[in-house]
């Protein structure tokens, strides 16, 4: 199933002196090779709060730290070349896009309801001056009656939106919700989602927004945090099971275990919604909230106990970046958390078997694949030692994966085993043991990026214009690798004498590669070679268009490195 890295946490800040978007895109090789393969991104819209919002305050819709807006340009984790080249960056290391959905609310109207965006010429003010997807008082509640499917009104970050009921005429709302996905989806290349605030977002809108356009058929979860696995039951069943869950009753379970040294263990037997739903459930220990305080508070002590956990258990686990990382400000748990990441992908599989669970132990089978043995022990003052009856063959040595250092035990005739399970110091209290084997760090498979990027009046990208050269964008491929460019737009108006040219400039400026696109080629594409890593530059220029203005998209396939 794969293991998702959180990208973020709340007090981010600038390392090495460079934006977020960069220092993750530095580490993209080290988390493939730990074995992540998929990477949640924190909220890339400009928010109201401009270079210090965490993108929980959402402005414009169509801004990823492109437009002089709320006192910046960049968000405060970088600008959209540094987000577009972290994307690319992680998929030429295999590791899929989670993008975070934030389509609750948005923040910084005029006090009246009223959003007004800059657009790719810097006017200000509704369409055709302005941004695209400006707002009014009827794209949101109370002024428009609350959307259905909603599970509670209760937002905190700005207005709140009505993509059911909102709009002229009424859904139109939705409608540009789901084109604006449909836009960052195409310019980062995503395969997969979190919706924030689930709770608070119409149900009937997220199933049509998942199924829509370039977001169908991609992984989703849905921030719907209630500690009753019913209540997220009953969301998974509400969005058809288009979504799946963090799990948010097993997170409470973990932070008893860690934090509680009179915990049941017993409680762990089935435990969170991964214990009715595993294949719906995406488990953590914490988040950006819930170490901040929020959502019931993080996890105090003993905090790796709860990743041999998620990492060795049913469902889909999701690392926290502060919890993992060993930059400043964070807990530093990588190497650890690696060798878990490594039984997670590479052994643990199957319906789960509880072997014991009593007195502060829990041990519990894996039964697919070669099985897995897991033991956990929350005495922090001494070593427990059980027998228990496995699924291993008779006769069998059986090495501790997640300790390189201890030594091999072995089933007897019957297929028991006795094992000694750590004092829980600093949760270090878990043995997982299989059939010996070669740990090895993962090999990341390249992946080119295709990203599109758009020109039009009012986004963020200026349209083609006659007798103009225009900047498109910078990418940021690998030396000796292909770059492959599609131009596509509108030529129901075109003559024999329009036409687009697009010009590939290499990190020096000088031009490597150039096609003119005629009415007949529009929608075709052409090739260029990098012949040196970095950023190439790729503009436009119109001819004989009907238009004085003409919107284009160009769609760019390319391999970025996996290292800078």
């Amino acid at each position: 199933m794969g293991v998702l890295l959180q990208g973020f946490f709340s007090d981010v800040t600038t390392v090495e002196g460079s934006s977020w978007w960069d220092h993750l895109a530095r580490q993209a090789r080290d988390f493939a090779v730990s074995g992540f393969t998929a990477i949640w991104l924190p909220p890339p819209l400009k928010g109201n709060s401009g270079g210090f919002s965490d993108g929980y305050d959402p402005f414009d819709d169509y801004d990823l730290g492109s437009k002089n807006q709320k006192g910046t340009i960049p968000t405060r984790y970088g600008s959209r070349q540094q987000l577009q080249r972290c994307a690319a960056m992680m998929r030429a290391n295999g590791i899929d896009i989670y993008a975070d959905l934030v389509d609750n609310q948005r923040d910084g109207d005029d006090g009246f309801f009223n959003f007004r965006y800059a657009d790719a010429f810097g006017n200000v003010g509704a369409n055709p001056l302005g941004g695209r997807f400006s707002k009014s008082a009827i794209d949101f509640f109370p002024n428009v009656p609350l959307d259905p499917g909603v599970f509670t009104a209760a937002f905190s970050d700005g207005r709140k939106l009505a993509p059911i009921n909102g709009g002229t005429p009424r859904g139109q709302c939705g409608l540009e919700l789901t084109a604006s996905a449909d836009w960052l989806t195409r310019a980062l290349d995503i395969q997969g989602y979190r919706v924030d605030n689930a709770e608070g977002v119409s149900t009937v809108f997220v199933t049509e927004l998942l199924r829509a356009k370039s977001m169908a058929n991609k992984f989703a979860v849905g921030e719907f945090a209630n500690f009753d696995i019913q209540n997220l039951m009953n969301w998974s069943n509400a969005v058809q099971h288009r979504a799946s869950a963090f799990d948010f009753p097993l997170h409470q379970v973990l932070q008893q275990m860690c934090d509680n040294p009179g915990f049941a263990m017993s409680s762990l037997d089935h435990a969170g919604l991964a214990g009715v739903d595993p294949l719906g459930a995406v488990t953590f220990v914490d988040n950006h909230d819930t170490d901040a305080g929020k959502i019931g508070g993080p996890v105090v002590r003993n905090k790796l106990l709860a990743y041999a956990y998620i990492l060795t258990s049913e469902g889909y686990p999701s690392v926290f970046y502060r919890d993992y990382s060993t930059d400043p400000n964070c807990f530093g748990l990588k190497d650890k958390i690696d060798r878990l990441i490594w039984i997670h992908e590479k052994v643990a599989a199957g319906d789960t078997l509880q072997r014991w669970k009593e007195n502060g132990v829990f041990a519990f089978e894996r039964l697919g694949g070669s099985h897995l043995l897991v033991g956990l022990n929350t005495d922090e003052g001494a070593a427990r030692t059980i027998t228990v009856q496995t699924g291993f063959p008779p006769n069998r040595e059986l090495q501790n994966l997640a300790d390189d250092g201890a030594p091999r035990i072995g089933t007897n005739g019957q297929s028991m085993v006795t094992i000694t399970i750590p004092k829980n110091a600093g949760g270090s209290g878990y043995v997982c043991y299989g059939l010996p084997a070669q740990i090895e760090a993962f090999k990341p498979r390249s992946q080119p990026a295709t990203q599109d990027y758009e020109g039009a009046a009012d986004l963020d990208i200026k349209p083609a214009i006659a007798g103009e050269s225009v900047q498109v964008c910078q990418v940021f491929p690998v030396a000796k690798s292909q770059m492959h460019i599609q131009l596509r737009t509108d030529t129901a108006n075109w003559t024999p004498a329009t036409s687009i040219k697009v010009t590939v400039n290499g990190p020096a400026g000088t031009a490597i590669g150039s096609h003119v696109f005629d009415r007949a080629a529009v929608g075709s594409a052409f090739e260029v070679q990098p012949a040196q890593t970095g950023f190439h530059t790729l503009m436009v220029e119109a001819a004989g268009t009907p238009l004085q203005h003409t919107p284009f998209t160009l769609g760019v396939t390319y391999t970025a490195p996996q290292t800078f």
